[in-house]
C-alpha cells in the first residue's frame, strides 16, 4: 500500500515524499481513512515510534478550512519535547498548503511570545495540558469553535498526573466536536477518559493492548545488588556503538550514576526534573547530536521524549508499573528499526520480571552478563571494523604521510598492527584483565536457601509485585487498607494555583513512583493528604521532604489517623 492509496490530497503527499516516507506505517494505514471521513470520535493504540503523528497529523491538515484563522484543532501532549516535535512534524506535512498555522504551547517558555502567537491566530494548537489551561483561564486560547482535539500519548498525560487539567480543557470544548485518542497502552485512565469524553469511537489497535513492540529484544540480566553499576558499565562496554538511555527510579540514583558514568570516561549526561529549562535544553541539544552516547534519566523527565536511532533502553531500576517498562522499551525500536531492552534485577526482584511478561505479553531473554574477555574481543573487533571502514583517500593527509613513514620504517606490518591495536585497546585489556563473573548462578543461590529444585523458579500468579498489580481506584478518602500509608504535605501559605495534579507530578518527579501508586488526594488550601503503599512509604517521606512546589518549600509527614490530623492546624 502507498500513501496514494489512502485519499490524501495532493499537496499532503508531495510533502509526504520529499519527506522520505515511501509506505503508510500500519496505524496510517488503518487509522488515516476513517479520519479524514471524521464520522466519529477515534481510538489509536500504537507504540511509540510507529508513525502517530502521521496518521492524525494528515487527516487533520486535509480537514482544515484554510480561510479560517481561528483554532479548529487542538493536539494535546504531555511534555515540551513532544509539543515541539509535533508541531515541526506538522509544519513539514503543511509545507505546501497555504495559510496554515501551527503554534506550540508548552511551559518553560516565554508566555508573553506565546501569548503574541495566539494573538496574531493559530488554526492548530499543539500544547501542553498545564499551560494550554493557563491559556484558558487567561482568554488567550478560544477553543470555542474547536472541531477535533487529538490526545497523543494519552496514558502518558494521566501517568503524569494531567487528568485534571485534561478535564478541565475537554470541558471549554464544544461537545459536538471529535475527539481523537491516541495512546501506546490502553490503561484503565485512559479508558475511563475514553468512555467519559469520546462517543461510540472507533478503535484501531497495531500490535497489541499494553504490548510492546515486536522489533524489540528484552534481555534480563540477574546479578547482586553489590554488582549493578558494575553490569551496567559492562552492558555498556559490550555495546561499542551503543546510542542508549539509562533509566532509574529517582532524581538522585539518576545524578549518580550519570556522574559516576562521566568520572568513568563515557560520554554520559543526565536528565531529571531539578534542571533548569536552560539545562535541559543542552542536555538533549547534545545527544540528538550524539555528542553524547548515553543519557540517565527519570521517567518523569523522559516523558514524550523523542530521539529517533536509540539502540538500547536500559532499566537500571525496573518502575513501578508494567505500562510504564512499556513506554521506557518504546524509545527504541522507532520507525520499524530494531532496539534492546535491558533490565537488571536483582534475586529479589526477579518475580517482576515474570509479572510483565504476564501483564506486557513479552518474554524476557536471561542472559548472562558479558565477561570481560568477551567485552575486549567485542571492543577489539569494533576497533577493527572502525579502521576497515576508514576512508585512506583524503587528500588533507597527504603532505603528513612521508615523515610518518619514514618514522614508522623500522616496524613491520604485524608489530605495526600490535601497536596501533594496543595503542587503542590497553585501557580495556588493563580494566578487564582480572575482572570476575557477576552473574547470579540460581542453581547455587537456591542451593544455599534449601531449595533443590532443578531450574530457577518464578512466582506464580499469586505472588503479585505490589508496583505491579493492579492500581486501586482513585478516591478523595482516605483508603482503609492497612498497606498504605497517609502523609499530610504542608505549604509554606496558601497554594492558590496548585491543583492536585501538580503535587501528583512532584511527588512521583521526587521519589520515582508510578502516579498510580498515590491515592485519596484531598487538597486543601494550605495542605493536602495523600496516601502510597506502605512500602514505598519510606522512599516519598525521605523523597519529598523540604522539596519545592510553586516556587514554595513544602513538608511532609506520616499521618496515622485522618481524624486526629485535622483537630490540629497544619502549622501547629
Amino acid at each position: 500500500m502507498s500513501f496514494t492509496t489512502l485519499g490524501l490530497r495532493e499537496e499532503l503527499l508531495k510533502a509526504i515524499k520529499e519527506l522520505g516516507f515511501e509506505k503508510p506505517m500500519p496505524i496510517q494505514q488503518k487509522g488515516i481513512p476513517p479520519l479524514l471521513k471524521g464520522e466519529q470520535d477515534f481510538i489509536g493504540l500504537a507504540q511509540t515510534g510507529t508513525g502517530k503523528t502521521g496518521a492524525y497529523g494528515l487527516a487533520l491538515l486535509q480537514r482544515l478550512d484554510l480561510d479560517n484563522p481561528k483554532p479548529q484543532v487542538a493536539v494535546i501532549c504531555p511534555t515540551r519535547e513532544l509539543c515541539l516535535q509535533i508541531a515541526d512534524d506538522l509544519r513539514g506535512f503543511a509545507k505546501h498548503l497555504p495559510r496554515v498555522t501551527v503554534v506550540p504551547i508548552y511551559g518553560g517558555a516565554s508566555i508573553v511570545q506565546q501569548l503574541h502567537q495566539l494573538h496574531r491566530g493559530a488554526q492548530i494548537v499543539v500544547a501542553t495540558p498545564g499551560r494550554l489551561l493557563d491559556m484558558i483561564k487567561r482568554k488567550a486560547a478560544n477553543l470555542s469553535k474547536v472541531s477535533c482535539v487529538v490526545l497523543d500519548e494519552a496514558d502518558e498525560m494521566l501517568n503524569m498526573g494531567f487528568k485534571e487539567d485534561l478535564d478541565a480543557i475537554l470541558e471549554s470544548m464544544p461537545k459536538e466536536k471529535r475527539t481523537w485518542l491516541f495512546s501506546a497502552t490502553m490503561a484503565r485512565g485512559v479508558a475511563e477518559i475514553a468512555k467519559h469524553y469520546l462517543s461510540n469511537p472507533l478503535e484501531v489497535t497495531v500490535g497489541g493492548k499494553n504490548q510492546s513492540a515486536e522489533n524489540i529484544t528484552h534481555v534480563c540480566h540477574v546479578l547482586h545488588e553489590k554488582h549493578r553499576y558494575q553490569g551496567l558499565k559492562r552492558i555498556i562496554d559490550f555495546a561499542p556503538e551503543i546510542y542508549g538511555l539509562v533509566f532509574c527510579r529517582t532524581r538522585s540514583e539518576t545524578q549518580a550514576v550519570a556522574e559516576d558514568l562521566m568520572q568513568d570516561g563515557y560520554l554520559a549526561e543526565t536528565l531529571h526534573g531539578d534542571l533548569s529549562q536552560a539545562q535541559r535544553d543542552s542536555v538533549m541539544r547534545k545527544f540528538r547530536q550524539k555528542t553524547i552516547r548515553i543519557l540517565v534519566a527519570t521517567d518523569v523527565a523522559a516523558r514524550g521524549l523523542d530521539v529517533d536511532d536509540i539502540t538500547h533502553v536500559i532499566h537500571y531500576r525496573l518502575p513501578d508499573d508494567a505500562a510504564i517498562y512499556t513506554h521506557r522499551s518504546g524509545r527504541t525500536a522507532r520507525a520499524g528499526k530494531s532496539g534492546m531492552s535491558i533490565a537488571l534485577v536483582n534475586l529479589r526482584e526477579i518475580y517482576r520480571i515474570n509479572e510483565m511478561e504476564k501483564r506486557s505479553n513479552i518474554v524476557f531473554q536471561r542472559r548472562k552478563i558479558p565477561n570481560g574477555k568477551a567485552i575486549c574481543e567485542k571492543q577489539l573487533f569494533s576497533l577493527v571494523e572502525k579502521i576497515v571502514q576508514t576512508d585512506a583517500g583524503s587528500a588533507e593527509i597527504e603532505e603528513y604521510l612521508p615523515a610518518v613513514m619514514e618514522t614508522l620504517s623500522a616496524f613491520d606490518k604485524k608489530d605495526l598492527i600490535k601497536r596501533f591495536v594496543s595503542a587503542e585497546f590497553t585501557r580495556f585489556l588493563d580494566y578487564y584483565r582480572h575482572a570476575g563473573d557477576i552473574n547470579v548462578d540460581f542453581r547455587s543461590e537456591r542451593s544455599d536457601r534449601g531449595d533443590r529444585s532443578d531450574s530457577p523458579r518464578y512466582p506464580s500468579r499469586n505472588e503479585r509485585s505490589y508496583s505491579s498489580a493492579r492500581p486501586p481506584a482513585r478516591s478523595h478518602r482516605a483508603p482503609e487498607s492497612e498497606n498504605s500509608q497517609r502523609f499530610m504535605l504542608r505549604f509554606s501559605g496558601r497554594m492558590n494555583h496548585v491543583n492536585k495534579g501538580a503535587i501528583i507530578r512532584m511527588v512521583c518527579e521526587k521519589s520515582g513512583i508510578a502516579s498510580q501508586l498515590i491515592t485519596g488526594m484531598d487538597l486543601q488550601q494550605d495542605h493536602a493528604l495523600f496516601s502510597v503503599d506502605k512500602r514505598v512509604a519510606t522512599q516519598v517521606l525521605k523523597s519529598v521532604q523540604h522539596a519545592k512546589l510553586d516556587g514554595k518549600t513544602v513538608q511532609i509527614e506520616a499521618v496515622m489517623d485522618e481524624k486526629a490530623s485535622h483537630k490540629r492546624h497544619p502549622r501547629d
